[in-house]
């Protein structure tokens, strides 16, 4: 199965679905964005490694902002950063690199949308792509990925899992978790008002059973 041109969703929505699918659709499908400090430094961060344009260390050549695309998972990008190793007889090996602002999750949702990264330079390039790095600017380190056979599957359910959502145009109801903490959507999202109202819908129900 592949995509058209027409068909390509942003890259993003995959670390948007793996983290929260309700998350995903209210960007994706609703056109939601609440910018505050956290999401501001993250754009900023990102805007700052794509204006560095082509820099050459040695036998390393990187590139800011490659635009990437995958027509067989139907996604588009643009990366944050690749890095071309020379292995040898001018053969240049690509390591994509991703920039988050903050520190590595417990999900795998930073893993999976490198990971797509790697796969959109496989299609384009004609190589395997075997690993790559985030950095979060928190700790700042670098925390290496290999994209082994279960991440590559974990992506791939992903992007159709993401075409699905966004193309059925259904929003999926509020959750609250423990993550909604950290989410940047979490005063347009309302995910406790939404527990507190199942909350009383449950009591009243058990009530009824009781009488």
């Amino acid at each position: 199965m592949g995509y058209t041109e027409d068909e390509l969703i942003p890259l993003s929505a995959l670390q948007h679905l793996v983290f929260c699918e309700r998350q995903c659709a209210l960007i994706h499908i609703e056109q939601l964005w609440d910018e505050n400090r956290l999401t501001a430094e993250g754009r900023i961060m990102h805007e700052r490694v794509h204006e560095t344009g082509r820099e050459s260390r040695g036998k390393v050549r990187v590139e800011h902002g490659l635009p990437l695309r995958s027509l067989r998972l139907g996604l588009i990008a643009k990366a944050d950063v690749v890095e071309f190793h020379f292995v040898e007889d001018d053969k240049w090996q690509p390591f994509p690199v991703e920039y988050k602002r903050g520190k590595p999750k417990p999900d795998d949702c930073d893993k999976v949308q490198l990971c797509g990264q790697a796969m959109c330079l496989e299609e384009m390039l004609d190589v395997t792509v075997p690993a790559g790095a985030i950095y979060y600017g928190k700790t700042r380190h670098r925390l290496d990925v290999e994209f082994n056979d279960q991440l590559r599957k974990q992506t791939e359910d992903a992007a159709g899992r993401a075409h699905e959502l966004i193309q059925s145009g259904r929003t999926p109801g509020a959750v609250f978790d423990k993550k909604c903490e950290r989410c940047s959507l979490v005063t347009l999202c309302l995910p406790k008002a939404a527990h507190k109202k199942r909350s009383v819908q449950d009591y009243l129900i058990e009530a009824r059973r009781s009488e």
